[in-house]
């Protein structure tokens, strides 16, 4: 059996998101479906991008195509609760940024998941890797952790 390495809490998060859990999120089973966790994920690092100026998704020339991404889960969420994603930015590359994501149920200190996704940002009209600006450097730097 291969050994997971622990999850990370709280206080290793730089920036939060609270998303609502929804009635369609949960399946069969009772809670919210495994594929709705990278929908959190995505949902966290784009809003925060918004939210600071970096990504305009509408018109923007650059856009963010998720090149791998990856998730381990420790307990279920269900609607009606409250996630709250923790972001945090493991590396900054020429045109990629790497974000780890943790997943809590709001009031619990235990992460419900956590996982990372990489990001290549391109030009919108030609998929072609764009180098990132030292705008968006200087941004992601306030989220980096080490």
């Amino acid at each position: 059996m291969v050994e997971r390495p622990p999850l990370r809490g709280r206080r290793y998060y730089r920036a939060w998101r609270p998303i609502a859990t929804r009635w369609m999120d949960n399946d069969v089973y009772g809670h919210v479906n495994n594929v709705v966790y990278y929908s959190f994920f995505d949902t966290a690092v784009n809003a925060w991008l918004v939210e600071h100026g970096l990504l305009d998704i509408e018109k923007g020339p650059v856009i963010g195509l998720v090149v791998e991404t990856a998730c381990t889960y420790a307990r279920p969420v269900a609607f009606p609760e409250e996630v709250q994603a923790g972001i945090a930015v493991t590396r900054i590359g020429n045109s990629s940024v790497r974000y780890d994501i943790g997943l809590f149920v709001k009031g619990n200190p235990e992460p419900a998941a956590q996982g990372f996704f990489v990001h290549v940002y391109v030009e919108r009209g030609t998929r072609r890797p764009r180098a990132l600006t030292s705008e968006w450097r200087e941004m992601l730097q306030k989220i980096v952790v080490a």
